[in-house]
């Protein structure tokens, strides 16, 4: 199946085989780790020369997205982009798409690591968001409940392939990065062991969503 929908307090939400998460009643669109600019960034600090493609491969899956939700509202959940050189040489028609994406609809730019802060990109620019008893935030906190964070990239093997997954049990829910240019850390590793509880799931994206227990990650 394309999607996974879940309740998580009070409310549905929607796992997308893309990596995005739908919150369909709020007309909300969430994505997390684009870190547009990456192969820039890595060829600035003299790390490896990647096609510089990424920034409009992701760019052309969010458009997908919202095209394919109607989204009304869509939130970041930081390190949108890779750092502030990234964001500062990004193309000019990169800068228009996202412009445009942004057009008449809230888009909301929750600060992480990786970003440069506020950017001339317009939208709203927060630490945090809080929406009818969730709250939305780049990392994930030791006590969070209603909680819906990035950060961690998780991916997790399926017949011995790795792909990124959501997590999610009834405290938080963690997204895959939705960015082309993203590494992943092993949905079982200590961090995230730490972080999830027993009973969680994992849902494998890709060409479409696959559900497994936490404890097979």
């Amino acid at each position: 199946m394309n999607n996974h929908d879940f309740p998580f307090g009070d409310h549905s939400l929607s796992a997308r085989a893309s990596g995005a998460l739908w919150w369909a009643a709020r007309g909300l669109l969430v994505v997390s780790d684009l870190h547009l600019g990456k192969s820039d960034r890595m060829a600035r600090r003299g790390g490896a020369f990647l096609p510089p493609y990424e920034t409009q491969d992701t760019l052309s899956r969010l458009e997908a997205e919202i095209e394919a939700t109607g989204a009304r509202t869509v939130i970041c959940l930081g390190d949108s982009f890779d750092d502030l050189g990234a964001e500062q040489n990004l193309h000019p028609d990169m800068r228009d798409w996202i412009l445009r994406l942004m057009a008449g609809r809230e888009w909301i730019w929750v600060e992480g690591n990786h970003d440069p802060g506020p950017t001339d990109l317009g939208g709203t620019h927060r630490a945090e968001v809080a929406l009818d008893g969730l709250m939305f935030r780049h990392i994930a906190t030791d006590t969070g409940m209603g909680e819906l964070s990035g950060h961690y990239h998780p991916k997790a093997r399926i017949a011995g392939i790795a792909r990124p997954c959501f997590l999610y049990d009834a405290r938080r829910v963690i997204l895959p990065a939705f960015g082309t240019y993203t590494g992943g850390l092993r949905a079982g590793s200590d961090v995230l062991s730490g972080l999830m509880a027993p009973d969680a799931r994992a849902v494998l994206i890709g060409a479409r969503t696959h559900v497994v227990p936490y404890g097979a990650c």
